[in-house]
């Protein structure tokens, strides 16, 4: 911030309040990851043909997996939301390990199927 300020010569609470108001959030990131497949382009051509059109008698599915997802097991039971409170639940756990989570998207009905 302060050099943001230093180089624009507005004080460092103005630029806060400017970017409160607009939104922005200079200190947060999000990364990606570019193909530098020479082929990518037709190959998401492809892809998202399949998804928008997909073939007549043919099963298309969008598939993904999450690794390494916690098992854990809450050690007492929740208790059930009520009117003028929500539900509630404990902060201590059993760990059991971890699991894999996959999940697929049948693109023509909408339906997902999971399993860990």
């Amino acid at each position: 911030m302060r050099t943001i300020a230093a180089e624009t010569a507005i004080s460092p609470a103005s630029l806060r309040r400017y970017f409160k108001l607009l939104g922005l959030q200079p200190h947060r990131s999000e990364s990606l990851k570019l193909s530098t497949d020479q082929f990518f382009i037709e190959k998401l051509r492809d892809v998202v043909g399949l998804y928008l059109s997909p073939p007549e008698n043919a099963l298309v599915l969008c598939v993904d997996e999450k690794s390494q997802c916690q098992a854990l097991e809450r050690t007492q039971p929740m208790l059930p939301m009520g009117f003028g409170y929500v539900e509630g639940v404990t902060h201590d756990y059993v760990r059991h390990g971890t699991t894999t989570l996959f999940a697929a998207l049948n693109v023509l009905n909408g339906a997902v199927l999971a399993t860990c």
